[in-house]
């Protein structure tokens, strides 16, 4: 979403366009986002979510009025139930404002901060599921890093925010900060064990998710301890990737379900509720 938002920020100030910002200055209870969560808005476009629903219809509706206006700030307090249209039960103050150019400088430094500190996903691979895996991955809050030595197989559109490696793979796994994330599911099986191996031996990935079936893991496992990788490391890969309840394999859903466990096991691990490591192992 900070790139998005960064991109929509650059087009209007080259057009010209007046913009507004609309900030949860304070949030209690029950709310649709926290505090510090905020989203840009024009006469006639809006970048950026403050939980949607009446709380942000009303909220857009002011912010133009303000830049109607030629208001400089306005600061709401909002309970959410009753007359609000909304039964979250918890209450908002809303900071409306109209940033100068210096604040619409520090918003783009604040987008670009947060951009950088988001953590790296590498993606390895850019067939059907690849293709599809890198659209739906891209506006989740990491940084896409998307890597395959056939150029051409990226396809006609990469997503915004989205770097592209046509080159060697070895660099993107030697310089990924730790904590980093990788999904491997390359054209070629035996690819596929030498970037996996690679990112065990690190041993300080926070998920390493490997296309495949439960065979082609035990078969990977088997591989991975005669080269002396230890236990825990192998244990370490999720492989099959995206759960293993549903029995679709069209390329869309695929990567629907891998999404969803990249927000469960990669972005917030602590609230998985499951066991981060090791439990794709059954037969």
């Amino acid at each position: 979403m900070s790139m998005e938002m960064r991109a929509d920020l650059v087009r209007w100030r080259l057009s010209g366009q007046p913009v507004a910002r609309i900030s949860v200055s304070e949030a209690r209870g029950s709310t649709p986002r926290e505090a510090g969560t905020f989203m840009l808005v024009t006469p006639t476009e809006q970048s950026g979510t403050i939980g949607g629903g009446d709380l942000e219809w009303n909220a857009i509706h002011q912010a133009r009025r303000l830049l109607d206006a030629g208001g400089r700030m306005l600061v709401q307090r909002i309970s959410l139930g009753g007359s609000s249209g909304q039964c979250c039960g918890g209450e908002v103050q809303l900071t409306l404002d109209v940033p100068d150019p210096p604040g619409l400088d520090g918003i783009m430094a604040r987008l670009e901060h947060l951009r950088r500190t988001q953590p790296l996903l590498l993606l390895f691979g850019a067939g059907h599921v690849g293709r599809a895996l890198a659209h739906v991955l891209a506006p989740l809050p990491l940084r896409l890093a998307w890597c395959d030595s056939r150029p051409h197989e990226f396809g006609p559109s990469v997503p915004p925010g989205v770097t592209v490696h046509d080159g060697a793979w070895e660099p993107l796994v030697a310089q990924a900060p730790p904590g980093s994330g990788a999904l491997v599911l390359t054209q070629s099986h035996a690819l596929d064990s030498l970037i996996v191996a690679s990112l065990l031996e690190r041993g300080d990935f926070r998920y390493v998710g490997l296309i495949g079936s439960h065979t082609k893991r035990r078969r990977f496992e088997a591989g991975f301890r005669r080269i002396g990788l230890p236990e825990d490391r192998i244990a370490a890969m999720v492989c099959p990737i995206g759960g293993r309840d549903i029995r679709d394999k069209r390329p869309a859903v695929i990567a629907a379900l891998v999404a969803a466990e990249i927000v469960t096991r990669f972005l917030h691990p602590a609230q998985a509720g499951g066991h981060a490591n090791g439990d794709d192992t059954s037969p």
